[in-house]
């Protein structure tokens, strides 16, 4: 657009100015239908003058009142050049900003950089801010990970928030959106309305899913909701994802039921090391599943348990990790034949503290294997591999390991100049020290020091019970696995524990004694033994037994151990908990070495209708934040629908957040109303009562 300067005539306030407007641009563009943009101008400035003569505008009036004309002009023109049309909203708008521009000193976004802001376009409509301030509270939900927009209704919070997080979710910025509100509203308690669960939610949150079908082919949404991609959800299931109290949960110092957990507590991360507990949140009463891998290991959660999964076609094309509820896998844990859901392994061995042990951990290993360890005699080892028998008085300073004949060694004690007869056996001594003294081959164990000790001394207890008892098994196109065998129930779960520590997994059977096939000694088997099938990761060395060993190796040494869910059954009602952990993953240990979690990462969250959650809730919420993750938060300060008494953490939050870094509190006025006129003009009204009735 062409101007001609402002030009006051001599002696007199009245100025004048010029627009011409391109020939490309259609009069009836700038004008409106009808002039309908030209009567919102002048109703705007009743004291100027404005004419049109062809594609010539003109302006008179006094000089401040030209140039803020002369301002729109030039902004009207900057978006209609984006191929945007103005309305006699914008043109409203427009005005609104410039003279807000003025009061403010001038250096605010201009009409047009607030207009031409496109945040989504879907179904032939584009989303975008209408407000300055709705425009700064779009640009701080880029800039901030937590984003309050406070405001009265009708201003676009939830509206403009829905819209980011799509944006977010197509330019997979994030995985998932989860939408929640609480719902209070209406003062109803749910458990009193007619008809289902999902029945009684859904009025609550319904704006929410009118919003996604505004933004989303509405075919679309059923398919990404059942996936998980998107959730709508009350803000109570947002608390839900929890364990029994009594769960077992793996901490630098063993197993601790969960339910004991406090802040600042110390539990093991998927990369096995320690990460610190943010927050413990009791749960109440919940309906309780058991959900089982396909080697055995188990643990129990509640139905809006998370789980991080990934199927075939996921790892086929490349696809990173999904998180899923427990409730969101029932019935659908099968692809054809197949296990559809794979759940992560350690990425690490646990990196238990180091604790003093009285006896080297491989030779513990080799006589839990092969040792006679009743105490009744001296202690004694059957191998046929002279090997282990030389490894084990390496291993055992003061001691001497005599073949005694066929498979049979006795370990005895080396004696000294002096030394009285009746001295202890150093082994024995030990073993009585780890309580082992007087266990025969089926009560067996592996002490606590050791199993709950350094990745390298449980891996050397490992290594000597398989050089004793176990070995490799060569399977055609597939790496090795490894085969154990001990009459101890104790024992067995002991392995088990060992290989599931160092990343692996194990799968157990049975083999009756009865009818099962003499060995070499001719004896019959007077009970069962434990069978334990292993696969380690590459890089965990299970033999120190040259033969076995190099078996190992030739057959394709260790892979990649996998975890599959196999079923998921309900378990009853159990007081629960939930727990969030400092780790990036936000993954930790459960029961069986079994990794989980109760953060949300990689997801866009919204809660909507703040103003009606307790301080607690909103705690509860804010901290239940993921790494790659995004929080707005939404709500109207003056319409609190709480039980008397109550506290809103709305109100509350703002008082303890405001200042904090990467949190941002944008406050939205009548004036970003974008509904009907008449609300702004309501919304003032209150505001004016309320203020009176304050005084």
């Amino acid at each position: 657009m062409t101007q001609t300067p402002i030009t006051p005539p001599a002696g007199q306030d009245e100025a004048r100015a010029h627009f011409t407007v391109p020939a490309k641009h259609p009069m009836v563009t700038v004008l409106g239908s009808g002039d309908a943009l030209l009567r919102v101008i002048e109703k705007a400035f009743p004291a100027a003058d404005i004419h049109v003569r062809g594609n010539e505008i003109s302006a008179v009036g006094t000089a401040h009142e030209v140039a803020l004309i002369q301002r729109l002009f030039d902004q009207m023109m900057l978006v209609l050049r984006t191929g945007q049309p103005m309305t006699e909203d914008a043109v409203e708008r427009s005005i609104a900003m410039l003279r807000a521009d003025e009061n403010g000193g001038g250096d605010q976004e201009t009409p047009a950089e607030v207009l031409t802001q496109n945040i989504l376009s879907s179904r032939g409509r584009t989303i975008r801010p209408k407000t300055l301030n709705q425009k700064r509270y779009v640009d701080a939900i880029d800039k901030h990970t937590i984003v309050f927009g406070i405001g009265p209704a009708g201003t676009g919070k939830t509206y403009l928030a829905m819209a980011k997080a799509v944006q977010a979710l197509q330019s997979k910025q994030v995985n998932r959106i989860i939408l929640t509100r609480p719902a209070v509203e209406a003062g109803e308690r749910l458990g009193f309305l007619p008809g289902t669960l999902y029945e009684k939610i859904d009025p609550y949150l319904r704006p929410l899913y009118d919003a996604l079908h505004d933004m989303l082919d509405p075919d679309s949404i059923p398919r990404l909701m059942a996936a998980g991609t998107i959730e709508v959800a009350p803000l109570a299931y947002m608390r839900g994802r929890a364990q029994p109290r009594f769960t077992n949960v793996l901490t630098p110092d063993g197993w601790r039921p969960i339910g004991d957990l406090r802040v600042g507590d110390l539990v093991i991360g998927s990369h096995g090391e320690p990460t610190p507990v943010l927050g413990v949140y009791p749960q109440g009463e919940k309906d309780i599943y058991r959900v089982t891998a396909q080697d055995g290991s188990w643990t129990l959660c509640c139905g809006e348990h998370l789980w991080t999964v990934r199927t075939a076609s996921d790892k086929r094309r490349d696809k990173p990790w999904r998180v899923l509820e427990t409730r969101d896998m029932i019935g659908n844990l099968r692809a054809a034949h197949a296990r559809r859901y794979e759940l992560p392994m350690l990425t690490a061995p646990v990196a238990f503290p180091e604790r003093t042990v009285p006896m080297d951990p491989y030779a513990l290993g080799l006589l839990l294997g092969d040792g006679c360890l009743t105490g009744s005699t001296t202690p004694s080892f059957a191998t046929e591999d002279h090997e282990l028998a030389q490894a084990l008085e390496a291993a055992l300073p003061g001691v001497t390991v005599r073949h005694k004949s066929g498979p049979d060694y006795v370990l005895n004690r080396v004696k000294s100049p002096g030394d009285v007869v009746t001295l202890e056996n150093p082994v024995t001594r030990i073993l009585r020290e780890l309580d082992l003294v007087g266990s025969r081959s089926c009560s067996k164990f592996v002490p606590d020091d050791y199993r709950y000790n350094t990745a390298e001394v449980r891996l050397a207890v490992l290594q000597g019970l398989l050089d004793s008892d176990g070995g490799p098994v060569a399977q055609t196109d597939r790496t090795c696995r490894v085969q154990y065998s001990t009459t101890s129930i104790v024992l067995r779960d002991d392995v088990i524990a060992l290989v599931q520590s160092l990343g692996g997994v194990a799968y157990t059977r049975r083999r009756p004694a009865e009818g099962r096939e003499q060995g070499s000694a001719l004896a019959a088997h007077r009970r069962d033994a434990h069978v334990v099938d292993i696969r380690l990761p590459e890089g965990i060395e299970p033999f120190r037994l040259t033969r076995k060993r190099d078996k190992y190796h030739a057959a394709g040494g260790g892979g990649r151990p996998m975890r599959f869910i196999d079923s998921i059954e309900p378990a009853g009602r159990e007081e629960a908990v939930c727990i969030q952990v400092a780790a990036e993953d936000s993954l930790y240990v459960t029961q069986d070495y079994l990794l989980t979690h109760n953060t949300l990462n990689d997801a866009f969250i919204i809660l909507d209708e703040a103003q009606n959650t307790s301080a607690e809730q909103m705690k509860m919420f804010l901290t239940r934040l993921g790494f790659d993750s995004k929080i707005v938060i939404t709500g109207d300060v003056t319409q609190v629908d709480l039980p008397g008494g109550t506290k809103s953490g709305l109100r509350e939050v703002q008082q303890i957040l405001e200042g904090v870094e990467d949190i941002h509190f944008s406050r939205l006025t009548s004036h970003d109303v974008v509904r009907h006129k008449l609300v702004g003009r309501i919304v003032d009204a209150y505001e004016q009562h309320d203020s009176r009735d304050g005084k």
